[in-house]
């Protein structure tokens, strides 16, 4: 997976493709592999500063990804060192035996330098902070106060949290079958129950009969920010995995329409609705272009929760560190404008948009809705909490989000 990831690939679809090619694993062994993954790529860069002093030739991809995932697990368990160097060997002698010796050489010289590590580290800026100099400087310029707490949020575990689906359970008697079966959580502000420890979904009472969801605490903002109410007209414009879809069915009878690009993820939709007892039009079709999907009736409630960097959610998807590069947000930002300025031409007058990312730059946040006001003279700012904006930064609670309100004049 790490391998994949350095060529270009996507995490999550390089564990799914993995799982199916192992269809008997275990839950304990699918766990085992996705952490020892998972982990080596929010530690960014920490691998290879340490490697570079080691290696001055590169190796192929597969023997560096085993290198790195070695060198993490000699992080997180030295005194496991021995068997964490003879398990790399064995790695090597399934996938290229010619290099075992040099896999072997080079982990044990690791070990011997042990004490010099920090110091490489240290020293290359990227590995200091497991990130890209060039998102340190955004993180900076955007948060001046916080963005150190911001690498260090992406660097560990994600929290665990749920959604009640209050059409058939509450929050009490989540929380009761939640201890019942040994899962303690506790409730946030906004309603979202946080799990002191992470589970697998298979072991969550009541979620395969659609009493909870997982969704992030900082997600589960957004239907309560939309304000939808019975009977209105509602647009979720990109939509799936279908979480805050569901999250505005749950909470009024509104008629819904749920658009995504991708088949394959409209298709979550659809499965995610079906197991909530929920009901929705799901279309496949791009947001910006009207004319294959907008009957010219207009939408009440819009919710544009809008493709971007992600950035505040690379602990859930550490490859992110890896494949964006500084372009990308110009890139981004550019068709968030775009599905904007489409959108607001199918909001009803009087009507509210909400305006969603996962990230933490500000050219996609207030920057972007900065110049959409300028854009559309129409458009007024709702207060959330009396602010202008809402920008969540990542922490053990939640993810980082960024939401604002925009209602159009009557």
């Amino acid at each position: 997976m790490v391998a994949a990831v350095i060529d270009g690939g996507n995490l999550t679809d390089a564990f799914e493709r993995l799982l199916a090619s192992h269809p008997g694993w275990p839950d304990a062994v699918r766990g085992a592999v996705r952490d020892l993954a998972w982990t080596t790529l929010r530690e960014y860069g920490r691998g290879d500063a340490v490697l570079a002093q080691l290696v001055h030739t590169p190796p192929p991809v597969e023997i560096r990804a085993l290198l790195l995932v070695a060198l993490q697990r000699l992080w997180q368990k030295p005194e496991q060192a021995h068997t964490v160097v003879d398990q790399a060997v064995e790695a090597a002698v399934a996938s290229m035996p010619g290099l075992k010796g040099m896999v072997n050489g080079v982990l044990r010289n690791a070990l011997r330098r042990q004490g010099q590590w920090q110091e490489w580290i240290e020293a290359d800026p990227g590995a200091r902070h497991a990130c890209p100099p060039w998102w340190q400087a955004r993180l900076r310029a955007a948060h001046p106060q916080d963005w150190q707490a911001v690498l260090e949020a992406g660097r560990q575990r994600p929290p665990m949290a749920l959604r009640v689906n209050p059409r058939r359970s509450t929050v009490a008697d989540a929380l009761a079958e939640l201890e019942a079966a040994g899962a303690s959580a506790r409730v946030l502000e906004n309603g979202a129950l946080l799990l002191a420890q992470p589970r697998a979904v298979a072991r969550l009472p009541g979620y395969a009969e659609g009493r909870l969801s997982v969704q992030d605490a900082g997600a589960q903002w957004a239907a309560r920010l939309l304000q939808a109410e019975a009977g209105m007209r509602v647009l979720d414009a990109c939509a799936a995995p279908g979480g805050k879809t569901a999250h505005v069915l749950e909470g009024a009878d509104v008629d819904l329409l749920a658009l995504e690009l991708d088949p394959l993820r409209a298709g979550r939709i659809e499965r995610n609705l079906a197991r909530l007892g929920l009901a929705a039009t799901v279309r496949v079709a791009d947001c910006r272009r009207l004319e294959s999907w907008w009957d010219g009736r207009p939408f009440e409630r819009i919710l544009a929760d809008v493709p971007c960097s992600a950035s505040g959610v690379v602990r859930r998807h550490p490859d992110i560190k890896w494949l964006r590069r500084d372009t990308d947000i110009a890139r981004f930002a550019a068709q968030q404008a775009e599905i904007l300025d489409a959108l607001w031409r199918v909001l009803a007058p009087g009507g509210t948009m909400l305006y969603v990312t996962c990230s933490v730059f500000d050219q996609e946040n207030a920057g972007q809705i900065a110049r959409f006001c300028a854009r559309h003279a129409d458009a007024e700012r709702l207060p959330i909490d009396g602010r202008t904006e809402l920008q969540l930064l990542p922490n053990a609670e939640h993810d980082g989000f960024y939401f604002a309100r925009l209602r159009k004049a009557p």
